[in-house]
């Protein structure tokens, strides 16, 4: 019986062992598992702000480096206003340096690139951004953490905003963008100026970069005197259009690059800026993100919100009218294009 009852307790343990033996390779099976999941179905919001500063700096430095070289000017062929649109061997080595290393970095992140792999095969041979070797803002570090599905997010990355003021060595109205955005409503938006050494962020509700500076709105219900900034290459006939819109006491000046027109509006340069025909979203998704942290606002000419989802269209057809305050009053003072007679 003694024998018998040791043989039974023997047999009892040896299942338990080989049960918690069991659960402790299936827990750590399914953790890995977990984690590989987990990678690709959420993403760090806080990380994806970090990793998109980057990404925008080291397309900066190929911007930069380009300019040591020949440019290897060619065109992408003629906009609907019959302006020649340009690309370089910036445009393409900024893109590899961006769209590849976010890619590698968060693998399930749909990322959308005004450009292509060029020809070269080390294109893709890109690093991942390791975040945590980043060095540290103390803006962002303190913030909290905050996971997302990777399937909501789109990344619209611009490597290398005003191609052809680049070409003519109008250096201060170039930039390099990455734009956020979730289920199509941008929230985080980086702006970098590589001949500047400036970037600028902002991440919705959250904080902005310290050179970032607001500016108090103005007081007087109905401005009489906008000034106005516009396309200096796609011009069409915007200028037309806001001397007619705004009145003959508006200023209108004509730049380059979307980037650095959204920036002349959130440091109180512009009171507004029009664009009357189509533009791409990779032009306009981070500085409508930044915007929105001021309390600015930019729509299409109609006055319809603008979808960032990666399977939405990648231009806006109808222009757009961004500002920094006064949006409802410049919006009704050009009702053509409201009803959409444009």
């Amino acid at each position: 019986m003694n024998m018998g009852g040791s043989l039974r307790i023997n047999k009892f343990a040896c299942i338990c062992l080989f049960f918690l033996m069991f659960l402790i390779i299936y827990w750590k099976n399914s953790g890995a598992q977990s984690t590989e999941i987990d990678k690709l179905d959420m993403v760090n919001l806080k990380e994806l702000l970090r990793a998109a500063i980057q990404a925008a700096e080291r397309g900066g430095k190929k911007v930069v480096d380009g300019k040591q070289h020949a440019l290897n000017i060619k065109s992408k062929g003629k906009t609907k206003e019959g302006a020649n649109d340009p690309v370089t061997d910036a445009d393409y080595a900024s893109h590899c340096a961006m769209y590849y290393s976010l890619k590698k970095t968060f693998p399930g992140v749909a990322v959308v690139s005004e450009e292509h792999s060029s020809d070269d095969p080390a294109c893709e041979n890109q690093e991942a951004i390791d975040v945590e070797d980043l060095p540290r803002d103390p803006l962002i570090h303190y913030l909290y953490d905050e996971k997302v599905l990777s399937k909501d997010v789109t990344v619209w990355i611009d490597p290398l905003d005003a191609t052809q003021e680049y070409t003519e060595g109008l250096h201060n109205y170039v930039t390099t963008m990455v734009c956020v955005a979730i289920k199509g409503v941008p929230i985080i938006g980086v702006i970098h100026q590589p001949f500047a050494a400036q970037t600028y962020w902002a991440w919705i509700t959250k904080e902005m970069s310290s050179n970032i500076h607001l500016v108090p709105m103005m007081d007087e219900l109905e401005p009489t005197h906008p000034r106005v900034v516009v396309s200096r290459s796609h011009a069409g006939d915007v200028a037309n259009v806001a001397t007619k819109a705004f009145g003959p006491d508006s200023t209108v000046t004509p730049a380059g690059g979307a980037g650095y027109k959204v920036m002349g509006l959130i440091n109180n340069t512009f009171d507004v800026y029009l664009h009357v025909t189509a533009i791409k979203k990779w032009d306009i998704c981070a500085g409508d993100a930044i915007l929105r942290y001021i309390s600015g606002k930019m729509t299409t000419m109609k006055g319809e919100t603008i979808d960032y989802s990666h399977n939405s269209a990648f231009k806006v057809s109808d222009g757009i009218l961004a500002t920094r305050s006064h949006h409802k009053f410049y919006l009704q003072k050009m009702p053509e294009f409201m009803s959409g007679d444009h």
